[in-house]
């Protein structure tokens, strides 16, 4: 069944990874799908990654959506004000917004994720809140006046989490902490208005970058042992659909979800059928 039909989402930070497996999901349940980053056909990614938002919105169509790619760089506040003014102009509403836009990686050797907090460089720092929290801000700020006009609308943000466990890297532990924390505030201020806000996060996926540093594909992952936990780009999308379609998704405002708990609740499994669970940090690595 096409139970978001008539919706309007928008999936920024779409071209590849767990936007392009959002928007899919959304697209496969009738939504018209707004799908954003930098990647397009001649403009790769920096990290050298497949993908672009001209074939995730390639993508949505397929699925029985309407995929709508737009060039937007989100660090670039008049950018995506210019992205918020086409969707006003195409389609006159918003009614999800889901936040996935993440730069933090860029520029990334492969070496020192790590390290003591003072041998990290700022730079690290700085691109991860930029490209990543101050990047959902913006949009979020943009998105909520046109969500309380119409007295509905969710606003999810991608994160990362573990109950509360350290994330290794003291940067990317307080970025993804300062994203928690910004879904609960925004939570706080839209109840009144019926509008909904939470963060979700997605275990080990099998993403492009995982995928080739593993040196394998799709096709050929399970082939690999140590890839037997990972999940697809799709299972947080089939989340994120569950969330949309539930008329009472406003008790789950503010909290900070895990999409192998929502698979549990809503009944919902990965693409290969599997229920996976909540990822945990392995007890070896974790560090309180």
């Amino acid at each position: 069944m096409r139970s978001l039909a008539g919706r309007v989402a928008l999936v920024i930070g779409a071209s590849r990874g767990a936007g392009k497996g959002i928007a899919v999901e959304l697209g496969a349940a009738g939504a018209a799908v707004y799908v954003t980053g930098r990647s397009r056909p001649g403009t790769p990614s920096s990290a050298g990654l497949p993908g672009t938002i001209d074939e995730t919105a390639a993508a949505v169509t397929a699925h029985g959506g309407r995929g709508i790619a737009v060039r937007c760089d989100h660090t670039n506040d008049q950018q995506v004000e210019a992205l918020f003014g086409e969707i006003d102009r195409n389609s006159g509403r918003l009614d999800l917004l889901v936040n996935n836009v993440w730069g933090g990686y860029e520029a990334y050797d492969g070496e020192g994720f790590t390290r003591p907090f003072w041998e990290q460089p700022v730079a690290r720092w700085e691109r991860m809140f930029t490209s990543g929290a101050r990047a959902h801000l913006v949009a979020s700020r943009l998105a909520a006046p046109r969500m309380i006009a119409q007295g509905t609308g969710l606003i999810i943000n991608t994160t990362f989490f573990d109950r509360g466990k350290y994330l290794g890297c003291i940067p990317y532990d307080t970025v993804k902490a300062a994203i928690n924390r910004m879904a609960y505030g925004m939570a706080i201020e839209l109840k009144p208005h019926g509008v909904a806000a939470l963060a979700l996060s997605p275990g080990w996926m099998r993403t492009e970058g995982v995928l080739q540093y593993h040196q394998t594909d799709e096709a050929h992952w399970h082939e690999l042992p140590e890839l037997s936990g990972t999940e697809s780009p799709r299972y947080i999308g089939r989340a994120v659909v569950a969330l949309a379609t539930d008329p009472e998704v406003m008790r789950r405002s503010g909290s900070t979800l895990t999409v192998g708990e929502l698979a549990t609740a809503y009944g919902f499994a990965d693409i290969d059928g599997r229920v996976i669970p909540p990822f945990r940090i392995p007890e070896e690595h974790a560090r309180d």
